[in-house]
């Protein structure tokens, strides 16, 4: 039985998205299109770097990271840090290779960038791939902790998962609908504060109960071999291989966040390019330190299980909450239903606000509409809506096929996406090559089809070998080769074809 009651948390809740929304309202006073969109250039880069912390994490690391570490598999132990260290490589390519190219050309969606470089097909395709992406993706998070408020909060109340799950998503679009990515950026960093916020409490309240000071539990975590972060052995069929984590890792953060709307929209907003690149270097170092809070608070949920005789939950990303809820007291309670709220929220409000920029602007041309502002504000609204619909359903999708090994692979599918989107940018900034614009949405579709055959036969036909986050790579890879299949040294063919 939990030590809070489900009325307390709703108060609690309630009071944390009215804050919300008073600064919805104070941010979004007199927004215009290029406040949703860009905020008008204007976010000072500190608030969008430690925004950026809360929106890369998301609720599925707030609830699952911690659990994780105790599997036997991949990233069990502190085995996820290499790839943590693998997205500092990815940030400085971000930083001085991507950053300077979107701000050069002025971009306010950055697959902007495949329309001058290859043509509206592969343009259109790029920015396709990101919104399917990013549907799945955000309702997967929201799916997640939709069910953690259903067990612990509403279920006890009475209230069905779809209202849940409604109400969840009105309040994402309350506060986002007016002022959008300007909201967002202050939203965002009262987030990620609440959230790191909750972890670190979390972590003191354990010592607290075990009776250990920081440096008491750090000793803990190192003798329970919780703390072995590197593993060189094994070679390249080892799925926690470190030189495979940290290339991924690298990979990861380009692909996620150099090519992802979501993640650069945040950068775009700052006011100059050296701003943004200041933005992503102090972002990628907090995000270092955020991951290691997220790693040890997992070790001592563990040890402390352990210690007091405590059962582990069948799913791992159960115990995080099992234990804040019902064995830390009231206090730690609220503070993690606040963490909670936090993560998924600072993740999922982004990428309504992504969603709806990229379709606005790459797919209803609003950037080269002649209507109204007025007329534009109605259709982005209309947008905003659309979207928020989309999210509800497919969040009740997920409800309703009841099964985690589908529900999980559809996550899964959904990284497929990033694999053409990295081979159209890779292929455009390192070729001058033009290609035949028409044949680029066959190559991008088949490219993650070849890359699923060769991932599922991956054991059988490549002696044990395992491409886990590799297949970003390969799939990378394989659009890059197709895009070169359909290439031509005419400078001028392009525009004909």
């Amino acid at each position: 039985m939990t030590s809070l009651s489900p009325e307390l948390i709703i108060t609690v809740i309630s009071i944390y998205f009215l804050f919300l929304i008073v600064v919805s309202y104070l941010t979004g006073k007199g927004a215009s299109n290029e406040t949703f969109f860009l905020a008008n250039r204007k976010s000072p880069w500190i608030l969008v770097a430690i925004g950026m912390i809360g929106a890369s994490l998301s609720g599925v690391t707030f609830i699952s990271l911690p659990g994780v570490i105790g599997n036997d598999g991949l990233n069990m132990n502190f085995s996820y840090m290499q790839v943590v260290l693998g997205y500092l490589v990815g940030y400085l390519i971000i930083a001085t290779i991507l950053m300077p190219l979107y701000y050069r050309l002025n971009l306010t969606t950055i697959y902007g960038y495949l329309r001058q470089r290859f043509g509206v097909v592969s343009y259109k395709t790029g920015a396709a791939y990101f919104l399917l992406s990013r549907i799945i993706g955000a309702s997967f998070r929201l799916f997640l902790v939709a069910l953690v408020l259903e067990e612990f909060v509403m279920k006890p109340l009475g209230v069905s998962f779809v209202t849940t799950v409604a109400i969840t998503i009105i309040l994402i679009w309350v506060y986002t609908f007016r002022g959008g990515i300007k909201t967002i950026v202050w939203t965002d960093t009262i987030q990620t504060v609440c959230m790191l916020g909750a972890v670190t409490l979390t972590i003191l309240a354990i010592g607290n109960q075990m009776d250990l000071g920081l440096g008491e539990m750090w000793n803990e975590i190192s003798q329970s071999g919780y703390s072995e972060m590197f593993y060189f052995e094994g070679g390249w069929k080892d799925q926690n291989n470190f030189f495979k984590q940290f290339i991924s890792g690298a990979l990861i953060a380009v692909v996620m966040t150099g090519l992802d709307q979501d993640m650069m929209q945040k950068n775009l907003t700052c006011k100059t390019l050296r701003d943004a690149q200041k933005n992503v270097f102090t972002f990628s170092f907090i995000l270092i330190f955020a991951n290691l809070l997220f790693l040890s608070l997992g070790a001592l949920l563990y040890i402390y299980a352990s210690q007091t005789g405590l059962a582990i939950p069948e799913r791992s990303d159960l115990l995080f909450p099992q234990i804040a809820l019902n064995h830390l007291g009231p206090v730690i309670g609220i503070v993690f239903i606040l963490g909670l709220i936090a993560a998924a929220y600072s993740s999922a409000d982004s990428a309504l606000t992504a969603l709806t920029t990229s379709f606005c602007i790459d797919f209803l041309n609003f950037e080269r509409d002649t209507r109204s502002e007025d007329e534009k504000r109605r259709t982005r609204l209309k947008t905003h809506i659309t979207f928020s619909i989309i999210l509800f359903i497919v969040i009740l999708g997920f409800r309703a096929l009841n099964n985690d090994a589908i529900i999980n692979s559809l996550f899964i599918a959904a990284g497929y996406t990033y694999g053409p989107i990295l081979g159209l940018f890779t292929f455009g900034m390192i070729t001058k090559r033009p290609i035949y614009d028409r044949w680029a949405l066959p190559v991008c579709i088949l490219a993650p089809v070849i890359s699923f055959v060769l991932d599922s036969n991956s054991r059988q036909w490549f002696n044990g070998l395992e491409f886990g986050y590799m297949l970003i790579a390969l799939n990378g890879v394989l659009t890059f080769i197709g895009l070169a299949l359909i290439s031509h040294r005419n400078q001028f063919l392009q525009q004909t074809h």
